[in-house]
């Protein structure tokens, strides 16, 4: 079964020689800048025939300087197409007012106070659960959540897939059984549990830094033997896979973007449609402002990104 192959197995699988269009998933991040220069020094090849960017409109600054570099006269020798699924910061505004969204992994915080009565529940004798009682809290209790996660896909996974039909020609026509497009993914060795295999029929998906065998610190050491400079962390600035090393380095040294997360995540605390409690973008469930951004859980915090697995974010 194919959930049982190894990343090794995955990147080495034969390319169809029904292939018409290659296509670079480009993030401006660190592992897909790599891997867009890399085909432009013909290190990896065929070359492309182009990359695509899905804008969510929620970038920092930094990560659209450098969008703009790699599309400027003479770094890359095949076009960047950029693509949007929308503002994801004014969507998440609006669905915070009661407006469909696609939720994003935000954390919920919900308290039952003590002398809350809560049911007790059973099995009846045909499984079903019933209440049999109740009880008493006896202390407030806080439960922290995570929301479901559905940005990558309408943000990222949709444009690019939109973009991509339009350009081998399969807008508005039935898709082929065999594969006419190979998406290359700027993955990198160190991050491999979140490679996916495409689920379309026509396209498969391709992954040359594994090939490589290259880790994120490979990609780096690369940039600086070819005096490239290095990319910005490509994520949204409020995203809450962010690490608090991420928010420590956004609060001190991009302050329009810290005060901008820090708007949003005041606007988003109640309203959303079908969420108990309250709305936070910190993993502590707390006002971002409020939050202990110290390094001293560092060491022990969770790596969310990999629950990103479909590797469109963050490269």
């Amino acid at each position: 079964m194919l959930d049982l192959l190894t990343p090794t197995a995955l990147s080495d699988a034969p390319v169809p020689d029904s292939i018409r269009l290659r296509v670079l998933s480009l993030g401006a991040g660190v592992q897909s800048t790599t891997l867009a220069l890399m085909a432009a020094h013909g290190e990896v090849g065929p070359m492309p025939d182009c990359a695509i960017f899905s804008d969510t409109g929620w970038e920092p600054k930094a990560v659209y300087d450098h969008l703009a570099w790699l599309m400027s006269p003479n770094v890359l020798p095949y076009p960047v197409h950029i693509v949007s699924g929308g503002n994801i910061r004014d969507d998440l505004i609006a669905g915070a007012q009661g407006a469909r969204w696609a939720s994003i992994p935000a954390f919920t915080r919900n308290v039952t106070r003590a002398g809350t009565a809560i049911p007790v529940l059973d099995e009846d004798d045909n499984g079903e659960l019933i209440v049999v009682g109740q009880r008493i809290v006896a202390t407030d209790r806080i439960d922290v959540g995570m929301i479901r996660r559905q940005c990558t896909k309408d943000y990222k996974i949709v444009p690019i897939r939109r973009k991509v039909r339009e350009l081998v020609g399969l807008a508005g026509r039935r898709s082929p059984r065999a594969p006419i497009v190979e998406q290359w993914i700027g993955i990198s060795l160190d991050e491999a549990i979140r490679m996916k295999p495409s689920f379309e029929d026509w396209q498969v998906n391709r992954w040359p830094l594994i090939e490589r065998r290259m880790t994120r610190h490979d990609c780096l050491r690369w940039l600086a033997r070819h005096d490239y400079p290095v990319p910005p962390k490509s994520a949204c600035i409020g995203c809450p896979f962010h690490s608090d090393a991420h928010w420590r380095r956004m609060r001190d040294s991009d302050a329009e973007a810290w005060a901008d997360a820090v708007l949003v995540d005041r606007a988003i605390r109640t309203g959303f449609r079908g969420i108990r409690g309250q709305v936070f973008l910190h993993r502590s469930a707390v006002p971002l402002d409020e939050a202990d951004l110290s390094n001293a859980g560092d060491h022990r915090q969770l790596d969310l990104w990999p629950n990103e697995c479909e590797g469109m974010c963050g490269v």
